[in-house]
């Protein structure tokens, strides 16, 4: 049983799209969900400045994480310029400490955008330095910038995550194959469309792609093969199967 899962976006929004309705569903059964997103995804509106979009985008990623009952964090990095460095890791890594997930959901490691890319690798490496044995007075500590990264994450204990995911999205779909289907019931789709509809660009109001609506669409073919009314799909390393990560 999944009571604990950390969900790790590129930008606003991935991971509300993709995994959103699985979190809706896990926090309705009883299990904590945090979001994290790498980059605000502040240059992803033709009209309104990074600076002006990156406030809409905060805001917009709080409330949807408040709607479906998740935790919401979102780290300083630039769109479009999001390193695969380990100092980066490494606050990953302090935040699989801090909040112990069962498991981790983010992008598949090939896309159309690099950041999606980075950010697979990114968590791959935060969930094995979460679980690896690291002193304040490690060589490695004594490097800028990350002694004091490797300070706060001496403090925590250590992790180990069981179950990691990749969430099916549309920028992702190289290569990916669904191997594990979650059910989403009625209401945690509706709780999902409630939450999702108040951001703009999941509205199609930034370059004309109808989010939702592929979403909606998607989980709906993916509930055919699943043989329930709706279900997201993620890529595992296991033989596909039919779960509900929580609950009977």
């Amino acid at each position: 049983m999944t009571r604990s899962v950390l969900a790790i976006g590129a930008h606003i929004g991935d991971m509300d799209l993709t995994a959103g309705p699985t979190l809706a569903k896990l926090v309705l059964e009883g299990a904590s969900a945090t979001i994290v997103a790498l980059t605000p995804g502040e240059r992803g509106h033709p009209r309104l400045t990074p600076a002006d979009y990156k406030v809409q985008k905060i805001a917009e990623g709080t409330a949807f994480a408040e709607a479906i009952g998740a935790d919401f964090t979102v780290l300083d990095h630039s769109d479009g310029f999001l390193p695969s460095t380990d100092d980066v890791a490494l606050q990953l890594a302090q935040i699989i400490r801090e909040k112990q997930p069962d498991t981790i959901i983010t992008h598949w490691k090939h896309s159309i955008h690099s950041d999606h890319e980075h950010t697979a690798v990114l968590a791959e490496r935060a969930r094995f330095l979460a679980g690896l044995p690291i002193d304040a007075a490690d060589d490695f500590a004594a490097i800028t910038p990350y002694a004091a990264l490797a300070e706060k994450l001496s403090a925590l204990p250590r992790h180990g995550v069981r179950s990691f995911l990749h969430a099916e999205n549309w920028e992702d779909m190289e290569d990916f194959t669904p191997s594990l289907y979650v059910p989403i019931s009625d209401e945690a789709f509706y709780r999902w469309v409630s939450a999702i509809r108040h951001q703009a660009f999941a509205r199609g109001e930034t370059y004309g792609f109808r989010y939702i609506d592929y979403y909606t669409a998607l989980m709906t073919t993916r509930g055919c093969l699943a043989g329930y009314p709706r279900a997201c799909a993620f890529h595992t390393n296991q033989s596909p199967e039919v779960s509900k990560l929580a609950g009977p």
